[in-house]
């Protein structure tokens, strides 16, 4: 991970903590911002995605959007801020996969639950060509 350009308005360092170990495939640090009981959705291009426990949504959704074949060279920005009573993040990574160079966004609206993240929604752009 080269660099990390941050817009942070009045969101939250948690977002910020996430999207950083995911851009650095820390899935034990994930493990440990996730609530054990994290109410998650997701949508990508081609699926839907549910988990509704912190070693499902690590196990069987992040490790294979970001598995061993998905190299994050760079993250590229981490955006956060509040709307309502949710909170917003948007991140972007830079890497390499079988396909190539590519370049990914995932945004998401999320809360907390006792002090980790409980709920998520979020939708990505899937690997796009650079």
């Amino acid at each position: 991970m080269n660099e990390i350009t941050k817009s942070t308005g009045s969101g939250s360092t948690l977002g910020e903590e996430f999207a950083e170990a995911l851009g650095r495939k820390d899935f034990d640090r994930i493990s440990t911002i996730l609530h054990p009981q994290v109410d998650f959705r997701a949508v990508t291009p081609r699926r839907a995605w549910e988990a509704s426990d912190a070693q499902t949504l690590v196990e069987e959704v992040l490790r294979r959007w970001f598995g061993e074949s998905v190299e994050i060279e760079r993250v590229i920005s981490i955006e956060t801020d509040s709307f309502a009573d949710r909170r917003r993040l948007t991140y972007r990574f830079q890497g390499r996969n079988s396909d190539g160079p590519f370049v990914i966004e995932q945004q998401a609206y999320f809360s907390e639950r006792d002090g980790r993240l409980g709920w998520m929604r979020l939708a990505c752009s899937g690997f796009r060509p650079l």
